[in-house]
């Protein structure tokens, strides 16, 4: 009898679509925190809208996504494109392939800056590293990158757990403040429906990630 992995039970199930897909997510842009700026901070007061937003958006998503890779058993994404978009497959195919190359460069580059910044050593270390990570994950496959992720992403939650306190903890003051004066200084004639519409454009822009989780769903057996 074939033992059991930590895969496949509910966990695999449950909470490793998610952590594939915020592995993918949380790229060069969202780590440099570009991304929180452009989409989220910058709202001031508003800015946690556009954060519920795109968690809404991706929830929403996600679910039809899901079941319907599930129901017809679509587990990569030119399987399911090919459901999706019939003959015209083909373009997305060639469109994912180019943004691939694209996050690959960006995160690339961001951890080039980040080991050049934090460590003082030669921008194209970074570089070299995590590309040369992400060749050795593809090579050894799926199960590798559940591991790999699932481990990356207990890490990094502990990470912002700590990042977060310690910043709500220097600047409690400043935080009660801008929320009580609903302070959108940054861009004064903003409004709550800017931030919410922030939020999709920016759950939108980075549904291109969301085919990276789909050899996950091979476990859901039901709705």
């Amino acid at each position: 009898m074939k033992k059991a992995g930590m895969f496949d039970g509910a966990f695999g199930r449950y909470f490793l679509p998610g952590i594939i897909l915020q592995s993918v997510l949380i790229g060069g842009g969202y780590a440099t925190g570009r991304e929180i700026v452009e989409y989220g901070a910058k709202f001031g007061a508003y800015g946690w809208m556009a954060g519920a937003a795109a968690f809404l958006g991706f929830v929403i998503v996600c679910m039809l996504s899901f079941e319907f890779i599930r129901l017809y058993k679509l587990y990569d994404f030119k399987s399911f494109m090919k459901e999706m978009a019939g003959p015209l497959y083909y373009v997305f195919d060639f469109i994912y392939m180019i943004f691939m190359v694209i996050i690959i460069a960006v995160m690339a580059s961001a951890a080039g800056s980040v080991v050049e910044k934090m460590t003082g050593l030669n921008y194209w270390y970074g570089v070299t590293g995590i590309t040369v990570i992400v060749g050795i994950l593809n090579f050894y496959g799926s199960r590798a990158i559940e591991y790999f992720d699932t481990a990356r992403t207990v890490v990094l939650c502990a990470g912002y757990l700590i990042f977060s306190a310690v910043v709500i903890a220097a600047h409690s003051e400043n935080i009660g403040a801008v929320f009580a004066s609903e302070n959108i200084s940054y861009l004064p004639d903003t409004t709550v429906m800017a931030a919410f519409w922030s939020g999709i454009l920016y759950m939108g822009y980075n549904l291109v990630v969301l085919p990276a989780s789909f050899f996950t769903i091979k476990r859901q057996d039901s709705r």
